[in-house]
């Protein structure tokens, strides 16, 4: 989205739509962009409630406040809500394995020293990680293969590469964990289902211990049917950017929950 034409174009769409004893207002874009927080580090926005103002060729304004509004990126709404309807806006937001939003609290159980359990709630500003659902393994190339994966970049520059998995659909997760003995008879792997329109089945990560690489590989119906070799570490988000990432996570989703205002302002006589 041109921010520049948003910020030319928002004088003559609020007009009409602040009170009169307001001398400023102010709109947050949302477009396929991360959004800063007031520290500078990317944050995960949360869904809001507003009136839909205007709908043009490449925004949806949104009112949320007096003095507030969001615009959102046509281009990534499905269902372009009418002028006067109230909405429910969904943004993008990052997702651990579990469903949760990934800025959501880690919470662990104490015991005191009275013995008396209680929870801890803790918070990294800027952290919204998204761990694989493996436990510890034995094999330090399995070990550096899934912290690769937790803590590496996504091309898009916002997600890690386990976000991306999160955004395909990964699910029934196995993998080899071998002994230094075993690592090039049974090299360590990690499998995991997808369902993007990208591709459907099954994704192969191995460690490839004679070149120090890995190879990636896809299989629909139990057959292979596609493999990408010498893939180093810092290839990883890109081959399976190009293999699974249909782009479907920037959409943002829009849900009409009163139309009754909008078909008001239709049935007004021009």
């Amino acid at each position: 989205m041109d921010r520049s034409l948003i910020k030319s174009m928002m004088p003559s769409l609020v007009t009409g739509h602040i009170p009169r004893n307001v001398r400023s207002y102010k709109y947050r874009v949302y477009d396929d962009q991360p959004q800063p927080s007031a520290l500078g580090f990317a944050i995960d926005p949360k869904p809001f409630d507003g009136k839909v103002i205007a709908v043009t060729d490449v925004a949806i304004v949104v009112k949320l406040k007096p003095s507030e509004f969001a615009v959102l990126d046509r281009s990534l709404v499905a269902n372009v809500p009418d002028e006067g309807a109230k909405v429910h806006v969904k943004p993008y937001a990052r997702h651990r394995f579990d469903g949760l939003r990934a800025d959501t609290p880690e919470e662990r159980t104490e015991i005191s020293s009275d013995g008396i359990p209680f929870t801890i709630k803790s918070y990294v500003l800027g952290s919204a990680p998204a761990k694989l659902p493996i436990p510890t393994p034995q094999c330090l190339e399995l070990s550096q293969l899934i912290e690769q994966l937790e803590e590496m970049p996504a091309p898009d520059g916002f997600r890690h590469i386990t976000h991306m998995l999160v955004d395909a659909g990964a699910r029934d997760f196995t993998w080899v964990d071998p002994t230094p003995s075993k690592i090039i008879e049974t090299p360590p792997a990690i499998s995991f289902t997808v369902s993007t329109e990208k591709f459907e089945g099954r994704v192969t990560i191995l460690f490839e211990r004679a070149s120090d690489t890995y190879a990636v590989e896809l299989h629909r119906d139990g057959e292979r049917v596609e493999r990408r070799n010498e893939v180093y570490f810092d290839m990883l988000g890109e081959v399976l950017e190009r293999l699974i990432d249909d782009g479907r996570w920037r959409l943002i989703d829009v849900s009409v929950i009163d139309t009754k205002a909008a078909r008001c302002r239709q049935a007004v006589p021009a």
